[in-house]
């Protein structure tokens, strides 16, 4: 026995739990890739928003807690009404009618 011997029955548990680390590891990020997006301003966009101020077209409306600037596409909306979010530009949403 040198000074590096290792006994094969470790160094094979070793090999298998770093394998298993490794499948783990993969498995659980090609899941996270999958998963629909939870956060940002692509998790705005199809949203339902509360008009807050009237919107004609520009005014602002209410969404998950916060006030946002938001442009309605076509007519006007009056506070209380509900618009859907279909795109967001910087700190502007543009809305539709519901």
């Amino acid at each position: 026995m040198g000074p590096l011997y290792i006994h094969p029955l470790l160094l094979a548990f070793l090999i298998i739990l770093l394998l298993a680390f490794i499948a783990f590891a993969t498995i659980w990020s090609i899941r996270a890739h999958r998963r629909k997006v939870s956060s940002g301003k692509e998790e705005l966009i199809g949203s339902t928003a509360i008009v807050e101020t009237p919107l004609n077209p520009k005014g602002t409306v209410f969404i998950k807690g916060e006030l946002w600037n938001a442009v309605l596409d076509s007519g006007s909306a009056q506070p209380g009404e509900e618009v859907i979010i279909t795109s967001v530009n910087g700190l502007k949403l543009q809305v539709k009618k519901k």
